[in-house]
């Protein structure tokens, strides 16, 4: 086994998921060396067709998403489709689907079913709502559990009115979770324990995310106080701003707040009692949030990050996209990269950010058309080149059975089941 290849070189993954969650899950363990087996029904995964693309299936969400995988298309409405996803299954380590549990089981692989087939498997359920639960049944997006889990309502406290933060924080999140939970079981795996099933619920993943620090007084029985920490609820925790720009300036301890309080002609701000410690400081911050806002703005970017770097204090621009790819510290680290694709040409890369002394981040494989590799996973699974003709008769993009392109992935094997 090479390593240098990755610390999961050498496990195989059959990723049944699509849009954003389940995918960004198995594009991390794509980067961490395994290989990663994208089934995808005849009409794709959706986002393969966002806008703009250079060619019809390969969206600049896919070039990044869809690395390190290899895509095969099969129809799974018809039986010769089951036969080959149950070879893929018995060739596998992980199994990772996003289908309600209702679907994956009329469809013939639920747990019991794919663990009869491979008992070592294990095996990963991602789903919107956890299937113990009443809403086990509803559909969920990004958007719904927003909404859901107490995030949204968390701006109506601030602002007035609720609102989505604007990016698929939760479809991201899970997709970390599924990660974890998947390495964690295969650790187990490793020491002898076997394979498992593994739930990982958007819902439920956001609720304990969010509240890690949002408890607080509710936390106790009786509650000492509401849910909400005050610091983060305030409308003036927002970006600074200043003469020629905007700002995160962020005071913490004792000394941050005396040192950038004296630099604005502000000095023994401390010995009002309001702002003495952090939890005086807490209780009171809209005050002095307020009081931050008004001071700032008479000073430049460059000098406020002059006064906070000699002091230690937490201090970064607000930077547009183009400025965070100009930043000197993404050049340094090497965070993008232009890479060539083989039919889409130049695009930006964006690597893996975690690093591992023993391998180096490598794109092993470059995201793959729609069914490019059915000919090799097919090979491998021992089919011969006439009967490898005769399944991409019926599955492979534009043959017997093809869906529209396009058509939401999720909802279309929902329906095969």
């Amino acid at each position: 086994m090479d390593f240098s290849a990755g610390p999961l070189d050498g496990l195989r993954i059959v990723d049944l998921t699509s849009i954003i969650m389940g995918p960004f899950a198995t594009r991390i363990l794509g980067d961490y060396g395994a290989d990663v087996i994208k089934v995808e029904p005849l009409g794709g995964d959706s986002t393969r067709f966002y806008r703009p693309s250079r060619s019809g299936d390969m969206s600049g969400t896919s070039l990044n998403l869809n690395r390190n995988k290899r895509s095969i298309t099969l129809d799974l409405k018809h039986p010769s489709g089951k036969d080959v996803l149950e070879k893929i299954v018995k060739s596998a380590d992980v199994l990772i689907h996003s289908m309600r549990p209702k679907a994956i089981a009329r469809l013939g692989f639920g747990y019991d079913r794919v663990r009869a087939l491979n008992p070592d498997i294990v095996y990963c359920g991602a789903y919107g709502f956890g299937a113990d639960g009443p809403y086990a049944d509803m559909p969920a997006y990004d958007d719904t559990i927003q909404a859901a889990s107490g995030i949204s309502a968390l701006y109506e406290r601030m602002n007035g009115a609720p609102a989505y933060i604007p990016t698929v924080l939760c479809d991201k999140l899970a997709g970390q979770a599924i990660a974890h939970g998947v390495l964690a079981a295969l650790v187990q795996r490793f020491r002898g324990g076997g394979g498992q099933a593994v739930e990982v619920p958007m819902f439920e993943t956001a609720v304990e995310f969010f509240l890690i620090e949002h408890l607080v007084g509710a936390t106790f029985e009786p509650p000492l106080g509401e849910a909400g920490y005050g610091r983060l609820l305030t409308a003036f925790r927002r970006p600074y701003r200043v003469r020629d720009g905007y700002a995160a300036v962020v005071p913490y301890t004792d000394k941050n707040w005396s040192d950038i309080f004296d630099f604005a002609g502000r000095p023994g701000i401390l010995q009002n009692p309001k702002f003495r410690t952090l939890p005086d400081r807490v209780e009171n911050i809209e005050e002095l949030y307020s009081l931050l806002t008004e001071l700032v703005r008479a000073y430049t970017l460059k000098e406020l990050k002059e006064v906070c770097e000699a002091n230690q204090i937490p201090f970064m621009p607000v930077m547009s996209f183009d400025d965070v790819m100009a930043d000197e510290h993404i050049k340094a680290v090497g965070m993008f990269t232009t890479a060539v694709h083989p039919s889409e040409g130049a695009y930006r890369s964006v690597r893996q950010p975690i690093r591992f002394s023993g391998s180096k981040f490598a794109i092993r494989r470059y995201a793959p058309k729609l069914g490019e590799n059915f000919g090799e996973i097919l090979s491998e699974l021992g089919y011969g080149p006439d009967e490898i003709a005769k399944l991409g008769e019926r599955h492979l993009p534009g043959n017997g059975g093809a869906a529209t392109a396009g058509e939401d992935a999720s909802a279309l094997m929902e329906r095969q089941a």
